[in-house]
């Protein structure tokens, strides 16, 4: 998008699009970008931009402004939240427009003051509070921990625009339209799951306290700060982010293992052959070496089941998986079965790691548990084709 693009009465999209950077807050791959997107609301009495941008972008985003200004003073900038990404340019705004007001709540204030030494011309705002900028009433409401403590959203009552920031966003630059009419539905849902599982999916019951609260609201177009943006069906991503939050996953598993030399895998495989015989057909294998946790955080929330096997290293789980186990564990998804299995050759630890972590998790843990000494015989096998067809009897 080289230009101002205006996506609604008196409102610009002034954001930019991201192909250089390869991974997202350094640690999760960007294989098709991302999109910072920003905003102007161009009213009769008073400006205002909603979010910036990422610090290096600042010419681009500083253009585009200046065309959806027109020649016109930007009186306030709203900052829904204060992560880099979206407030990298706050200090250089305040530079060119020395006049220039803040809109941020009570928990905005502190952040703003350490990332950009800011303490003046600050006008706080709690839940409720309204900006008028002449045709365009602005209203304001904190979701906390969506996903920082000072998060918050802006609602314009005068066209039904949600300004979202990270809430309903994705990973994925745009290409060619910014709307969801424009795009196809397949390639930005993926992405936005990626994005919930990995940046969201932590606070899922907090998003069923801010679907609530959002409700409220007479919404007609969802703009999100990263993203596809929604005005033709913003009920599908509502929708989205309600099943979600809720962990209502699909009819579906996902198998991943950890191996040096190929037994687990075989292990893993013979998972696969017994969930998909007890007649489940999407299913996901991946080698945790090999596959970067984003992808496999985001199928165990699509689906309803999911199977952990790992080879012993060190007396402990094997790391890729311990990495896997962790950020699984940080993110806490309920309402799924859980398979594990464990193979050792010296000494022992894969499987009573996963016993911990399927103990901590509380899901509900499908068997037989199987633990195989150096490489699976027929026997081993045949009991991990059981819990596959145990996982997927479950699952249907």
């Amino acid at each position: 998008m080289y230009k101002a693009t205006q996506v609604n009465k008196d409102t610009w999209w002034v954001g930019v699009n991201d192909k250089e950077s390869d991974m997202f807050e350094s640690l999760w791959p960007l294989p098709q970008g991302v999109a910072y997107n920003a905003y102007a609301i161009i009213g009769s009495t008073a400006t205002a931009a909603i979010d910036t941008v990422k610090g290096p972008y600042h010419d681009e985003y500083y253009s585009k402004l200046l065309q959806a200004l027109n020649g016109r003073t930007l009186n306030y900038l709203v900052i829904n939240h204060m992560e880099p990404d979206h407030a990298g340019l706050i200090a250089q705004l305040k530079s060119k427009w020395p006049m220039l007001k803040f809109i941020g709540n009570a928990k905005t204030v502190p952040l703003l003051k350490g990332y950009h030494g800011i303490e003046h011309d600050v006008l706080t705002v709690k839940d409720g509070d309204t900006l008028d900028l002449g045709g365009h009433v602005l209203t304001f409401a904190t979701v906390p921990m969506l996903h920082w403590p000072e998060s918050m959203v802006t609602f314009d009552t005068t066209t039904g625009v949600l300004f979202s920031n990270d809430s309903f966003g994705g990973f994925g630059a745009h290409e060619g339209g910014l709307f969801d009419d424009q795009t196809v539905k397949a390639r930005w849902e993926d992405e936005m799951l990626r994005y919930y599982a990995c940046i969201v999916g932590k606070y899922s019951n907090i998003v069923q306290v801010a679907l609530k609260k959002l409700s409220a609201l007479k919404i007609q177009n969802i703009f999100p700060s990263h993203g596809v943006l929604f005005r033709k069906d913003i009920n599908q991503v509502i929708s989205l982010y309600d099943k979600w939050s809720k962990f209502e996953g699909e009819k579906g598993a996902v198998v991943v293992y950890g191996s040096m030399y190929g037994n687990t895998r075989r292990m893993a495989e013979a998972v696969c052959s017994g969930i998909n015989a007890a007649g489940v057909n999407e299913i996901s294998l991946y080698d945790a070496s090999r596959t970067d946790p984003s992808y496999i955080l985001r199928d165990i929330w699509k689906f309803k089941a999911f199977a952990l096997l790992s080879c012993t290293y060190n007396t402990l789980l094997y790391p890729p998986m311990e990495a896997i186990c962790s950020k699984l564990l940080n993110r806490m998804p309920k309402n799924k079965f859980l398979g594990i299995a464990g193979s050792y050759s010296w000494s022992k630890g894969a499987l009573t790691a996963l016993q911990d972590f399927a103990e901590k998790s509380k899901l509900t843990k499908i068997g037989p548990e199987v633990e195989v000494y150096t490489s699976p015989n027929a026997e081993d096998l045949q009991k991990c084709f059981e819990l596959g067809k145990n996982l997927g009897e479950a699952i249907l």
